[in-house]
């Protein structure tokens, strides 16, 4: 770990690219299974790990052009442990699969090191259930207790910080930043809201950050909403916004389709990726703490090179 909370670059004026939708990208653009959605399967074949570097690499090389860092996300969003063991994981293969998405991060920062492109190296850690829904409710304890095995094999490797995406409640997410708190990881939480602005809890997006900041100490660097088309939540993030100052990140869903209509459709919905940088541009100028810029579900490159271009003019405020 090379950085605390508040030493991470994106915390900074500089604005931070990160990757699209991983597991849409591998499945329908490049026709490969992923039981359970979960990409760092792929790790255990060499095939699966040349097709997750291979997936990385037109990102990093969009962020390069357009003068911005870049965010290397780890393939580690469903390598924790209820969906380690529907995939038949033993825990120590399972605690290897985070360390070898984290190493393979590293490589591909070392064959970027002449391109001198800032990164940030990233464990990512999912829900302990679906990503849309709450299925089982946690409390802030039980989430930390789930979630401190991942974050601590993640805490043992040089990933840089953790960051929970797809978040459904605000006890789970809070039960993450008590364990990144007690590794020593800086952590970021991103929350999935549904079409009208709300978490698949019901709760509200300022009423969720305010009680993980409160049960957390404020010890969560940064808030993301993620898995989500803009559209969704462009309504809440007026100027008398409580949370705005802690909002960091948008990683938009390229869709504008509702999560049961994802959920049912056999298609993948990529949206226009010249209308979603438009709703970034705007999002970057009403927001000047916007500094990590991404995608969701159905975004690829073509859509992060689009915000990146859309977005080049726009600094984040430290």
């Amino acid at each position: 770990m090379r950085f605390h909370a508040a030493t991470l670059p994106q915390m900074g004026d500089r604005k931070f690219l990160t990757d699209g939708g991983l597991e849409t990208t591998l499945i329908f653009h490049d026709g490969l299974e992923l039981p359970h959605f979960a990409a760092f399967d792929l790790l255990k074949t060499t095939p699966g790990r040349a097709a997750l570097k291979a997936y990385y690499k037109p990102y990093i090389a969009a962020a390069a052009g357009g003068g911005y860092g870049f965010i290397l996300d780890s393939a580690t969003w469903r390598a924790s442990r209820d969906w380690g063991d529907r995939l038949g994981y033993a825990r120590h293969a399972l605690a290897a699969a985070n360390r070898q998405a984290i190493e393979m991060l590293v490589e591909l920062e070392g064959e970027h090191a002449a391109q001198r492109l800032p990164m940030v190296i990233n464990g990512a850690i999912g829900p302990r259930g679906d990503g849309y829904v709450v299925e089982a409710a946690m409390t802030p304890a039980e989430a930390r207790l789930y979630h401190e095995e991942q974050i601590g094999w993640l805490a043992d490797t040089a990933a840089d910080m953790v960051t929970a995406y797809t978040m459904t409640h605000a006890a789970e997410a809070a039960g993450i930043a008590l364990a990144a708190r007690a590794a020593g990881m800086p952590c970021a939480i991103s929350f999935t809201l549904e079409t009208d602005g709300r978490l698949p809890s019901g709760e509200a997006l300022a009423d969720a950050i305010a009680a993980v900041d409160e049960i957390s100490g404020g010890t969560v660097a940064y808030y993301m909403i993620n898995c989500a088309h803009p559209t969704h939540f462009r309504s809440i993030l007026t100027a008398d916004a409580p949370f705005l100052p802690r909002l960091r990140g948008i990683r938009a869903n390229a869709s504008v389709r509702s999560h049961q209509e994802l959920n049912e459709a056999a298609d993948l919905d990529a949206g226009d990726p010249a209308d979603l940088a438009r709703h970034y541009a705007e999002m970057t100028r009403q927001l000047p703490s916007l500094s990590v810029l991404g995608g969701c579900c159905g975004t690829d490159h073509r859509h992060i090179a689009a915000i990146g271009a859309s977005c080049g003019g726009c600094r984040a405020a430290a």
